[in-house]
């Protein structure tokens, strides 16, 4: 088995706490009213959304996935510290046993957030990740951030 590791960071003009309300705790409820081209539905399998809680992520048809299941590992509102494991779903072929992510919010000086994200793809055998997959995979990610920022923006009283 190998790792893969990636570090991003991506900027945002909202503050730390209202994009971890919006796109962390109610990302069930939001996302996919924000995005019903890519995301069908956000579903809790299990638990109650917090640490421990499992996750399935329903997506549009027509596309690659269909659907993504993932284990909170951390969620604290506190800290904005997003901890999580994706154990199964179309992206775990049988080259890949898990990806983890390890996403942090921190505040900036301007008022918005810097969110920093370790994503590790833990490989079977000596499979090597393919890196363009990989950042088509981000884009999107990135995008969904992008959508609930530009909801925030439009709505300063939603998340406060």
């Amino acid at each position: 088995m190998g790792v893969t590791t990636f570090n991003d960071e991506y900027t945002y003009s909202i503050s730390p706490k209202r994009l971890f309300k919006a796109s962390i705790l109610d990302s069930h409820n939001l996302i996919p009213k924000l995005m019903p081209q890519a995301i069908k539905s956000i579903d809790i399998i299990q638990g109650d959304g917090g640490t421990g809680s499992i996750k399935q992520i329903n997506l549009a048809q027509g596309g690659k996935f269909s659907y993504l299941k993932y284990k909170i590992d951390e969620l604290n509102e506190e800290t904005y510290v997003y901890n999580y494991v994706l154990i199964e779903g179309d992206a775990l072929t049988d080259k890949l046993e898990k990806i983890t992510y390890e996403v942090k919010f921190e505040a900036l000086p301007n008022g918005g957030t810097v969110s920093k994200v370790t994503s590790k793809y833990y490989t079977v055998g000596d499979f090597a990740v393919n890196e363009e997959e990989i950042k088509a995979g981000k884009e999107k990610a990135s995008g969904m951030y992008k959508a609930v920022e530009a909801y925030l923006v439009q709505n300063p009283e939603a998340y406060v």
